[in-house]
């Protein structure tokens, strides 16, 4: 049986995650201004090498397969509204990804190494070294993306590009990123002031809002939470 509290408190990260990072789905973004025709060393990658595209702040990662199509998984709305392939194999604009990543919908997807990167530097195997880990043979890599391509869940935490990129290439679905937003609420969580924050912050929206349940309620439990998690 799913607990609800840590169910809860799971979406709230995601929600954390997806505000702290949300210059990342900007018009302002990093390549997003670039010409959409940047040349790539498309003969230097291989099939199986793990791409990657650095942002503000996050990296987003791909697999190629060969002939110059990378398999990534990307967060997008348009599959929940429409089966209409002609729609859907468009590149993802950003408010069909931002409400892709809140509405968790998404598909393992095949681009061209243009369309995946978006104008902005492709690194290659980055992940090899950061990780320090024995990556599978390049074919088994392409196979492994090849055999997820098609609709998937989405989670900024449990499910997004980086676990797909190093099940493929590693057979460990993990996400360092997610990993390390976690360590930073974590600390957040530990600190004191955190407590006295939240319980000035929920006794400030009594006053403003007046006695109710949905104030009330949130400025007891979130600094309890927080004091007992701490």
């Amino acid at each position: 049986m799913k607990n609800p509290v840590l169910e809860a408190v799971s979406l709230l990260l995601e929600k954390l995650l997806l505000i702290c990072n949300f210059r990342l789905f900007s018009s302002g973004a990093p390549g997003a201004n670039k010409a959409r025709n940047s040349s790539y060393e498309i003969s230097s990658f291989q099939r199986g090498d793990v791409l990657e595209v650095p942002r503000t702040h996050l990296t987003h990662y791909g697999i190629y397969l060969g002939d110059n199509r990378v398999a990534h998984l990307m967060p997008d709305i348009l599959l929940a509204l429409t089966d209409d392939k002609g729609l859907t194999q468009k590149v993802v604009s950003n408010k069909r990804l931002v409400l892709g990543v809140i509405g968790r919908v998404a598909s393992i997807r095949v681009d061209t190494v243009e369309d995946f990167a978006y104008g902005a530097t492709v690194l290659v195997n980055h992940l090899d070294e950061a990780l320090n880990k024995k990556a599978l043979l390049n074919e088994e890599v392409a196979r492994r993306a090849e055999k997820l391509l098609g609709m998937t869940s989405y989670s900024l935490l449990w499910n997004n590009c980086e676990h797909f990129v190093t099940h493929c290439r590693f057979g460990t679905p993990i996400s360092p990123q997610a990993n390390k937003f976690c360590e930073i609420v974590k600390i957040i969580i530990r600190d004191e002031r955190s407590v006295l924050a939240s319980a000035v912050l929920g006794l400030a929206s009594i006053v403003y809002l007046g006695l109710a349940s949905y104030t009330t309620l949130p400025a007891i439990f979130i600094p309890f939470f927080l004091w007992m998690a701490g």
